[in-house]
């Protein structure tokens, strides 16, 4: 990294650093496959990074000093002792389902599939789901209900 920049502490999730030399401007970064990278910026864009930076440092002194503490009750650190992470055997096996839960609904007829999901990803309510197909509730129900069937008949093989 050519110049200087202002030693600063650095939030992890900065990707790029920032720095000055000789009256020149440059950012540097790795990219998605690590390869480093540096461009000449101009001064007015240094300045917004530099601005951003500091907005960022003051963000994090106030979450270290006032925000992470005053959440530290008995019940936040009893929640922080149990969650346990899960393994990797649980990871693999949560995403077979899914790729079960995923086939399953493929085979589902476009009108079954479609009232599923805006059931249970839109969130919409059977009297919703009907109006929008200009139906009546009961049709939409049997849709749904048939496919929850068909998914537990195939979560069980």
């Amino acid at each position: 990294m050519k110049g200087n920049h202002p030693k600063r502490r650095r939030d992890k999730y900065n990707p790029y650093h920032i720095s000055e030399l000789n009256g020149h401007f440059y950012i540097s970064f790795q990219d998605g496959q690590g390869v480093p990278h540096e461009f000449e910026i101009s001064h007015k864009l240094y300045e917004v990074f530099d601005d951003s930076e500091l907005k960022d440092i003051s963000y994090l002194h106030k979450w270290d000093k006032y925000i992470e503490h005053s959440e530290v009750w008995e019940s936040a650190l009893n929640d922080r002792a149990f969650t346990q992470q899960e393994s990797v055997e649980e990871i693999v096996l949560k995403n077979i389902l899914i790729e079960k839960l995923h086939r399953a609904i493929r085979t589902f007829s476009p009108v079954q599939r479609r009232r599923l999901i805006l059931y249970f990803y839109e969130g919409m309510t059977y009297e919703q789901i009907a109006e929008r197909e200009g139906c009546t509730k009961m049709p939409v129900k049997r849709s749904i209900d048939a496919a929850i069937c068909k998914l537990r008949k195939e979560i069980k093989k």
